[in-house]
Formats: C-alpha cells, sequence, structure tokens
C-alpha cells in the first residue's frame, strides 16, 4: 500500500512541489494557493532541495537536456561554469545550447551550479553495467547492491525525487509519508531485515523508532485483537478471543515460525543463481527442503488443517489481506509467514523523520560508490537488439546503453508499454493468464486537532465494521497510519497525521468530468472518515485541519503503474509462489525487480527482489561466479514450475 511524491513539470515551466499521488492529483494549481506551496518552495526541509531562494513561481526548464559523463548525483569532481547571477541555476539559454546541462546535485539535500560538458555521446557511450528504470525500493536496492560488487549502474527515475511509492511530501508543516507507514525490515537482528542490510551496504545507518503493536484490528462482531511485537503477548490476547482454538493458533502460527526460521538462518541471495543455490542447500539442507516443501502452498489451507472456527480464519484473511490484498487461501504460505512472524522477531520499527529517508539514504549511498542516478528520465520504450535488451529510450529522444536491463516497472508497464508486441515473450503471455493486477487504493492524508485521538491510541488500525464478506470489496476495508503517534516531529505541536486508504478500482474513476470526478471523490473520502469517526475517533471531522484525496488514477498518474496497480492478484487459488516469475525473463538482458516479481508485495519483498536481483545480475556480468551449464537447467526448471501454476 504504497505510493510516491512528485514534481508536476509541464510546459517548460516547473510546477513546484513534491506532493504524493494526491498532492497534484488531478488538480488544479488553485486548490494549493491557500498552502503558499507555489510561491516558495520549503527547501529547508523539503525532500530535496532544488533550488535557491525564489522571487517568482516560474522557471525555465530545458526541454532537451544532454547529460555529461558524470551525471546527477554523481559523486566526482565536476568541471563547473558559474551561473550564479542566472536565476535559480537554470540557463536562460537553454533552447540555444542543447549541451547544457541542468543540475548536478551534491547530495541528497544540495545541489550545485549549472554543469557545461560538449562531450553528449560519452553519455550515449558509457560502459554501464547496469541500467535500472524507476527508484522505488526494489530498484534502489537493486542498483545498491550492484553498485557496492563494482558495478557502474545508472538509475533513471521519471521524477525528481527517489523512492517510487515509498516517498514523502511536506504541507503545511506536515511530513506525510506516501504510502504506509508499516516499515519490515529494519530489526537489527537475523537475515531478514533487508533494509537495514541494504543501507549497511552503503555504509548508512539511519534512527528507528520501535512500534509495540503493528496492527490494531477493529473487527465484525466487535472483534478487537491488537498485533502486539510481543509474540506471546499476541497469541494470549487470540487465544483468549477463541479459547476452544488455543491449540489450533499454536500450531498454525508454529508452522509460520518454522518457514521464518529456515529463511531467516539463509543468505538471501538470487534462487536463479545456482552456484548460491546448491551451496546453501548443502549448508542447511533441512531448511531448503522445508521452504520448497511450503512453496506451492497458500496460508488458508493450512490454517484450514488445524482451525475450524469461521471468525479465526477470517481473522487470517484480515492478517493476510494486508500482506497482499486477497485472503488466506490465495495468500502464499511463504509470505505470511514472513510477515506474520517478522512483526513479532524484528517488529516494525518507523525511521525517524519519515519514510522518504530510506530512499534518500539508499541514492546517496549509490552516489557515494559510483554509480549515478537521471532524473525527469522518461524511459518510454526498451531497446532490443538480435533478441537482446540493451538501452532504454527516453521521451525527449535520447538513447542510453548498457550490458544490462532491470525493470523497477510493473509487469503491465515493462511488457506492455516499453517493449513492442512482437517483443513480448510468451511466458510473459502466461503469466497474465495466471494472475491479474491487484486493485489500486483510494487514499487520504489529513492533518488533524491531537487531541482528537483518545490515549494510548496505537499507530496503525485496519478497520472492517460489520461483515465480514466485505473484506475484498472496493471500500470494504480500511486502513489507518499516524505516523505522529511513533514521531511527533512529523506533524506541528498539537496534530497528528492520519493515513487513511482503502482498496479502489480505476474503473470506478473514469468517464467522469473534471467537476464530478473532484465531487465523487469528497463523498467517498466523506463516507470513510464517518466510518473511522464512528468506529474509533468521535469528532474526527471537526478536527480535520488539512485534507487530500487520491485515486487510482492519481497513483498511475505521478506513478507511471498501470490502473495504478501494486501488483499482481491470482486469477484464481494460486499454488503458493510457483506462479510468481522471478527476476530474469525470457528476454536476454532484461531483469525485472519489484511487487511483480517473486515474492511479492511489501516493502521487505520488494527489498527482497531487489537483492535476488542485482545477485543474478552481478553474475551475469561477471562480477559473480557462473556456471552457464547449471543456470540453463536451473532457469528451465523454474519455467517448468511456472508452467504448473
Amino acid at each position: 500500500m504504497q505510493l510516491s511524491s512528485f514534481c508536476s513539470c509541464k510546459t517548460g515551466n516547473i510546477n513546484m512541489g513534491f506532493p504524493n499521488f494526491h498532492s497534484f492529483l488531478d488538480s488544479k494549481t488553485t486548490q494549493l494557493r491557500n498552502s503558499s506551496f507555489l510561491d516558495e518552495p520549503r527547501c529547508k526541509k523539503q525532500v530535496i532541495s532544488c533550488f535557491t531562494p525564489l522571487k517568482t513561481p516560474n522557471f525555465p526548464v530545458f526541454y532537451a537536456p544532454r547529460w555529461s559523463k558524470q551525471s546527477l548525483y554523481n559523486s566526482k569532481p565536476f568541471k563547473t561554469q558559474d551561473h550564479t547571477k542566472q536565476e535559480v541555476g537554470f540557463s536562460k539559454n537553454a533552447g540555444k545550447n542543447k549541451n547544457l546541462l541542468p543540475v548536478r546535485v551534491k547530495s541528497v539535500m544540495g545541489v550545485s551550479k549549472v554543469v557545461e560538458n560538449d562531450d553528449v555521446a560519452a553519455v550515449k557511450m558509457k560502459d554501464y553495467d547496469a541500467i535500472v528504470i524507476g527508484s522505488g525500493i526494489g530498484g534502489l536496492v537493486a542498483a545498491t547492491q550492484l553498485a557496492v560488487k563494482g558495478a557502474k549502474v545508472l538509475v533513471l527515475e521519471k521524477y525528481v525525487i527517489p523512492g517510487g511509492s515509498s516517498g514523502f511530501y511536506e504541507r503545511d508543516g506536515y511530513t506525510f509519508d506516501v504510502g504506509s507507514s508499516v516499515m519490515f525490515g529494519f530489526s537489527d537482528k537475523g537475515n531478514l531485515n533487508l533494509i537495514t542490510q541494504a543501507l549497511a551496504a552503503v555504509g548508512i545507518k539511519m534512527d528507528v523508532i520501535p512500534d509495540p503493536t503493528t496492527v490494531h484490528y477493529h473487527l465484525p462482531n466487535n472483534l478487537s485483537v491488537q498485533a502486539h511485537r510481543e509474540y506471546n503477548k499476541f497469541i494470549s490476547e487470540l487465544a483468549s478471543k477463541f479459547p476452544h482454538e488455543k491449540q489450533g493458533i499454536l500450531k498454525f502460527y508454529d508452522i509460520c515460525w518454522k518457514i521464518f526460521d529456515a529463511l531467516n538462518s539463509l543468505e538471501l541471495k538470487s534462487i536463479e543463481e545456482p552456484i548460491y543455490l546448491f551451496g546453501q542447500f548443502f549448508k542447511k539442507p533441512v531448511e531448503c527442503l522445508t521452504l520448497a516443501y511450503y512453496l506451492p502452498q497458500n496460508a488458508g489451507a493450512v490454517a484450514r488443517e488445524f482451525i475450524k472456527d469461521p471468525e479465526l480464519l477470517s481473522f487470517i484473511d484480515a492478517e493476510c489481506y494486508i500482506v497482499s490484498t486477497v485472503n488466506a487461501l490465495q495468500t502464499p504460505m511463504i509470505n505470511a509467514s514472513l510477515v506474520l512472524c517478522d512483526q513479532h522477531f524484528g517488529g516494525i520499527n518507523y525511521p525517524v523523520g519519515g519514510v522518504g529517508g530510506i530512499a534518500k539514504s539508499l541514492t546517496k549511498g549509490l552516489i557515494n560508490h559510483g554509480s549515478e542516478i537521471l532524473y525527469k528520465a522518461n524511459v518510454t520504450s526498451i531497446i532490443i537488439d538480435n533478441h537482446k535488451a540493451v538501452g532504454v529510450r527516453l521521451s525527449d529522444g535520447r538513447e542510453l546503453f548498457a550490458k544490462t536491463i532491470i525493470s523497477n516497472a510493473t509487469r503491465w508497464d515493462t511488457f506492455g508499454k516499453l517493449l513492442k508486441k512482437q517483443d513480448i515473450p510468451k511466458e510473459e503471455e502466461n503469466f497474465q493468464k495466471v494472475y491479474i493486477k491487484a486493485p489500486s487504493f483510494l487514499s487520504i492524508h489529513m492533518g488533524v486537532k491531537a487531541e482528537v485521538l483518545p490515549p494510548d491510541t496505537d499507530c496503525h488500525h485496519f478497520v472492517l465494521e460489520d461483515n465480514w464478506k466485505n473484506l475484498e470489496k472496493p471500500y470494504g476495508s480500511i486502513f489507518v497510519s499516524i505516523p505522529t503517534i511513533l514521531d511527533p516531529s512529523l506533524a506541528p505541536k498539537g496534530r497528528h497525521i492520519l493515513h487513511i486508504f482503502t482498496t479502489s478500482s480505476i474503473e470506478d474513476w473514469q468517464g467522469l468530468s473534471t467537476k464530478d470526478y473532484e465531487a465523487k471523490k469528497e463523498v467517498v473520502a466523506d463516507k470513510l472518515i464517518s466510518r473511522l469517526e464512528k468506529k474509533l475517533f468521535p469528532g474526527l471531522k471537526s478536527s480535520i485541519e488539512f485534507k487530500e484525496v487520491g485515486t487510482p488514477k492519481t497513483h498511475r498518474r505521478y506513478l507511471a503503474r498501470d490502473s495504478g496497480t501494486y501488483g499482481p492478484m491470482p486469477r484464481h487459488i494460486p499454488k503458493g509462489l510457483l506462479g510468481m516469475p522471478l527476476n530474469t525473463t525470457a528476454i536476454n538482458g532484461l531483469y525485472c525487480v519489484g511487487d511483480s516479481c517473486f515474492p511479492g508485495q511489501g516493502i521487505i519483498a520488494v527489498a527482497f527482489s531487489g537483492v535476488m536481483c542485482a545477485h543474478r545480475v552481478a553474475a551475469d556480468v561477471g562480477l559473480e561466479k557462473k556456471s552457464p551449464v547449471l543456470d540453463a537447467g536451473l532457469l528451465g526448471l523454474f519455467g517448468w514450475l511456472r508452467s504448473l501454476a
């Protein structure tokens, strides 16, 4: 459940800001006038400080920027030319000198002078090991892991800040996470603390705040369950609600721990790389066989072996729904075990200053290791030469080349938009027969008066008031994050942030006039807020001081996600993870990373995807050991297993 922050750039003028999917929404700039957002960007605390103090909100922009050998965020010194007398660091002669570079950023929070270099061809001919399309967490983890191994990596980001659906934006003194604030992978122990490991690999450590409760569930029949960080406390509470199922509860979660412990004992790299895979098997045969046994199984089927109470099974459905936006019968057992146990093992740990700091830190580490990131680089197609991915083409006509191409876009965007129809492999067509696009979300960001929240309010809430059948229906269940419970610095004194989101289909928002679209947003948002006011926070409506609403159309527009989707969802009950595509594709040199690859959705899953992808690519470009014979056999085996799904 994650979204993103952006700068909207049109017709040569920057409409300066870093909103999320609904900040610029599909809205008019008049909606923002009261916030002084367009008058003077907040460069002191903004996601990225792009400009010197401004006198006017309109800035000339390069229509066709050309980049030198040392691109944006490069850590090496640039040959610079003094343009301090020019407005906000941009050239007034951009239209005349097509070789002039826009901005060179020293770090995530700083900007240098305009750089000029006539050697435009050097960019096209630069010997990159990998080009990564998109700077979501999966793409950034893959990029940084490769950079640490010595690869030359170029990340191409459509917008002006990193993070994809894990960004943040500031407005009226509030710092909003654009997606979920439930952060896995930030612990200091085990092998599944993948965000901690990814940051440590590039020499960065972030301060975090532990959350004592993962989620507080508010369910039909007044069932209230807190998923406490302490496992025994959680089990005791759940067993007190279902005393007749105590043994079944213990047996089901024991299986989850068995799978989690097996995963947590392994060094996590690419399961598509046979030297690593066989090495792990010989070191940890029992653990590997355990994972292989549960690979084709789903959580709902396993739960039903031990539990009979339909309401308890529905609660497990709700737990899995948060993980995968489907019920337990459709959630792979390995995915469910990873989250249901890690919430007690490593726990939820919120990064100080907001979720957007993760992407900023990874980007900084990427640059420190000699690789690059280009912003406002909109990839429109992947270049295929002799059945091999060799480069990308940008919207301004530039072509960039590398040994490998890694797409952090969704499968539908990668194979439906970035590739020509004749280049789409049969394997991808088969995948789309098994999986459909997961729903998008309607999301509301609000700033409210602190007194509206009862004492000891938990940070995260899941609300389904009346009927279990509404769990997976659009607008049926509501997820609420209140990150200021953990980090009050994100809001003005005496205020809290509420981020409310629920599943919604893009079809529900199409064919509307602008007036009807805006009106419908307000109607739907009002209904959701009314439900929360009745169930959790009396007086909520009157406490609202700031509100923005985003729809699936907003996700599609700003995140470049087909239909605003957040990964694949099985058409029917799947065979565990067998049908999920891995990082390699049927096109030589093209890899995928992110939430539409194994192991799926969620920040820890996409980080895992990034780690695996980097290892496989590193082997293919000669930075890790590889065996072509074993590779062919293993990849053939995985292809056969996917065909069984």
